[in-house]
């Protein structure tokens, strides 16, 4: 029960919830940022070009080939429109996706003192954990196998611990019999929050090394958002997410306009995060049992992520996305905001920089997978969190757990 609790909602949880405040009422920067994607002004003909899927190769010299995959999917076809000296994707160049295979990463709170120590027996998985010591400045290996428990369970460290241990698990998965038959069948992937931009590196838009830069400012500049004012996260166990929302009602009724709570993780039925101020967070507290919840769990985070209180981290994101060759991805990714792929690498950054603001559409992520067909799911990184909650959702679904 515990490892369902904590290790997902912590950063990272969507959920079937058609009623979610994302859903019902979409941001309107991502919304613009997608009607922009697509809005293209006149272009003659000839300013319009056709690529194989193929071409997306060399997309990836520093991306997908950084981790060895060497099939690049069906042969799909893609329109890229030129403008000026930019180039946009078709952004719904994945709308129609089939998933058969799925590689699913998690996100904060599935990190542990321990990881990353199988990764060392496989060279490729090893390398990944030196290239990020450069990066980052300090050694990650060490704590990941050392701890503190208190410092790894950091924002700022987490993230960039679960997000290369993750990739490190791919390596894993590589080196064994049939591995490389199985990451070359993938044909969609997504992670919960964080493990989107895990996701977003495996599919070949953007390299290890940019993906990482990324990860490590995002965490920082989260830890100074939850810094800047008191907010909280809280579990709430037992409800739906109708139940929840009237829970989150009744707290705010009491509340400050500053205090108020939201839905930030939806995650499966009965399994669903609160994030707001702290007396918010402690009258969603009070109230749960009245509303006939099983329980609730305040997590161990740095603060009310996915809401709000997050805003001061969307401007350094949006410079940092900004500054990063984002390609085409060669597989569809699912977007944590919308539960939809995206093609456009625009698009791509706008939906990254308000994902941190947006509650996270996991259990609608997942249900839409299946309900699509989806055959096999393997969860790659730390942790078991996500295989708990496929099976929470669809007790015959498949899914395997790939650790590192």
């Amino acid at each position: 029960m515990r490892s369902l609790l904590f290790h997902h909602h912590l950063h990272c949880s969507p959920c079937h919830c058609l009623r979610s405040s994302i859903l019902r009422k979409p941001s309107s920067l991502v919304s613009a940022a997608m009607a922009s994607s697509l809005a293209l002004p006149a272009i003659s003909p000839n300013r319009i070009s056709f690529a194989a899927s193929e071409a997306l190769n060399g997309c990836c010299r520093n991306g997908a080939r950084g981790f060895g995959i060497k099939n690049f999917g069906r042969s799909r076809v893609f329109m890229s429109v030129s403008v000026g000296s930019q180039t946009v994707v078709d952004d719904s160049l994945f709308a129609d996706y089939k998933p058969s295979a799925a590689f699913l990463f998690p996100g904060q709170g599935a990190q542990a003192v321990g990881m990353g120590k199988e990764a060392q027996s496989v060279s490729a998985a090893a390398e990944l954990y030196k290239k990020a010591n450069d990066i980052l400045g300090y050694d990650l290996l060490e704590l990941c196998l050392s701890g503190p428990k208190e410092k790894l369970d950091s924002t700022v460290i987490s993230q960039p611990a679960i997000y290369v241990t993750s990739l490190a698990a791919v390596e894993m998965l590589r080196a064994r019999d049939g591995g490389q038959q199985i990451i070359d069948a993938v044909d969609v992937t997504c992670g919960l929050s964080l493990g989107e931009y895990t996701a977003l590196a495996f599919s070949g838009a953007f390299s290890f090394e940019d993906g990482l830069k990324l990860v490590k400012l995002r965490g920082e500049a989260m830890q100074e958002a939850s810094d800047a004012a008191k907010s909280a996260m809280v579990s709430i166990i037992g409800l739906d997410s109708d139940k929840v929302q009237q829970l989150c009602d009744a707290a705010n009724q009491e509340v400050d306009e500053t205090e108020k709570v939201q839905i930030a993780n939806f995650l499966c039925t009965g399994n669903y995060a609160v994030s707001g101020g702290v007396k918010g967070v402690e009258a969603v507290e009070a109230k749960a049992k009245s509303f006939k919840a099983r329980m609730t769990v305040r997590l161990a985070v740095a603060g009310a992520f996915h809401t709000s209180f997050m805003e001061p981290a969307v401007s350094r994101l949006e410079a940092a996305l900004a500054a990063t060759e984002i390609r085409t991805p060669r597989i569809p990714v699912i977007s944590n905001v919308d539960a939809q792929p995206h093609a456009d690498p625009a698009t791509i950054k706008k939906i990254l920089a308000r994902q941190v603001t947006s509650p996270v559409q996991w259990e609608t992520t997942v249900k839409t997978l299946l309900s699509k067909g989806l055959k096999k799911s393997y969860e790659l990184g730390p942790g078991k969190v996500i295989a708990g909650i496929v099976k929470r959702m669809d007790r015959g679904a498949e899914i395997e757990n790939i650790g590192a």
